[in-house]
């Protein structure tokens, strides 16, 4: 496989188990006072009050913001929103809920910076926030016993940190659910895939499911992830697609067209504009990719029914932002954040970040009149509290005697995917209800 790098992935070995204790962090009266004298990228709920001495919550939810790699805005502009709405309804339990937003910048001096105002500002969690350097921020977040709650699945530690409860199964369970989907009906599959670490992990996962659908493994294609543009990717990647029948136990050689998978997070829609210009020396090449690298505003920018993903499979966490379990994130949308651009219910970013505060609520409901510290929250979570989301995900419970330990992903309880296409333009459910990847990604070469 051309420009695979062979380098060890950063789950944790598969005999390590987590033992020892985290310290608690206790609430800074002066934590909002702290953060409104900080540079751009701290935010707090206008109108709101923290620190222990008004029995507010204080939580933290953080993302890179203008940076020239993925950006994620939305999240901590909805997490604000959540605030106000939540706020309106008498908080939670009568408490009022605080949200501190941060920038990570898509560094790792950033990401630690974020973390470390978490636990400055006596967060009791953060909650439903992205960031690929987690091992920039983990180390804060467990030193000061924080619970890191609804990441977005992009890097391995989201699923090995005892103090993470991921509610997706990021991007191993997407990539693992495309390759399935794309195996009985590609030639050979070229990935295009950003040259970092977090990069490094979707190999393995796309082979996977393919590997389950009888195919050969996928040729491996880097790319900067702050790139102009990708015509020289773009041309390797069809070139590859196109060399030669792939010879699978499903298509017996019989040279089915190629197939391209794009998973360059913001620049996929860079990368499908080189791909579009080029894509005509190359005809009948599909393309696939997953929610987080593609949304419909990308699919319409790029041409809608006329574009580069028209037949396309997208693999996703959760249903179609169309679905009616999506009405209650809307509703608070609608009534908290109508005008802020930044919002996008389509956005699987804005998405995750509503789920992982309909989790964060149940814990803090569970504890009834008790204490809400980071402490009691993880222990909420840790005595396999079990939460739901209203159908956008399965039922919710962290252990670390689920199947998948024993490869390495301890955190991951919910392999569940929706398989979506692109038809007349519009992304649509290619089918219903979820599809269970834990038994693909059993099989995953993660060593």
């Amino acid at each position: 496989m051309t420009g695979r790098r062979r380098m060890r992935s950063t789950f944790l070995p598969r005999s390590l188990r987590f033992t020892g204790s985290v310290r608690a962090t206790a609430v800074s009266a002066g934590a909002l006072a702290a953060c409104a004298s900080l540079a751009v990228g701290c935010g707090v709920v206008p109108g709101t009050t923290g620190g222990s001495g008004d029995d507010s919550i204080v939580v933290m939810t953080w993302a890179p913001e203008g940076t020239a790699a993925t950006n994620k805005p939305g999240m901590p502009a909805f997490a604000r929103a959540y605030a106000r709405w939540i706020n309106a309804q008498g908080g939670i339990n009568g408490r009022k809920l605080t949200v501190l937003t941060c920038n990570d910048h898509n560094d790792t001096v950033g990401a630690a910076k974020c973390a470390r105002r978490a636990v400055k500002e006596g967060a009791v969690a953060v909650v439903g926030s992205y960031s690929q350097h987690s091992d920039a921020f983990f180390p804060h977040l467990e030193g000061a016993g924080i619970p890191y709650i609804g990441g977005y699945g992009v890097t391995n530690k989201e699923f090995t940190s005892p103090l993470s409860y991921p509610v997706n199964g990021g991007q191993p369970a997407l990539l693992a659910g495309l390759g399935k989907e794309l195996a009985p009906t590609c030639g050979p599959v070229s990935l295009v895939r950003p040259d970092t670490i977090a990069g490094d992990a979707l190999p393995p996962m796309l082979d996977a499911g393919l590997k389950t659908g009888g195919h050969d493994p996928s040729d491996d294609q880097l790319a900067a992830e702050d790139a102009a543009e990708y015509s020289a990717q773009a041309q390797e990647a069809l070139h590859k697609a196109t060399a030669g029948p792939t010879q699978t136990a499903q298509t017996g050689g019989t040279g089915k067209k190629g197939c391209v998978v794009a998973a360059l997070g913001d620049r996929t829609s860079t990368f499908m504009d080189s791909f579009r210009r080029t894509r005509d020396d190359y005809p009948g090449v599909s393309t696939g990719t997953v929610l987080g690298s593609v949304d419909q505003t990308i699919v319409d920018a790029s041409g809608g029914a006329s574009g580069p993903f028209e037949g396309a499979y997208v693999a996703g966490w959760y249903p179609v932002s169309s679905d009616p379990a999506w009405a209650p994130m809307k509703k608070v949308i609608s009534e908290q954040a109508f005008t802020d651009t930044r919002i996008d219910p389509t956005d699987t970013g804005v998405q995750t970040t509503w789920i992982a505060y309909t989790v964060f609520r149940q814990v803090v409901e569970s504890l009834g009149d008790g204490k809400v510290s980071a402490d009691t929250v993880r222990g909420a979570l840790d005595d396999g509290l079990k939460v739901t989301t209203g159908d956008l995900t399965p039922t919710l419970r962290w252990e670390f005697t689920g199947r998948l330990a024993s490869i390495g992903f301890p955190r991951l309880v919910n392999a569940d995917v929706t398989l979506q296409s692109v038809r007349q333009g519009r992304l649509v459910a290619a089918r219903k209800g979820f599809v269970d990847m834990t038994g693909t990604l059993e099989k995953a070469d993660v060593d």
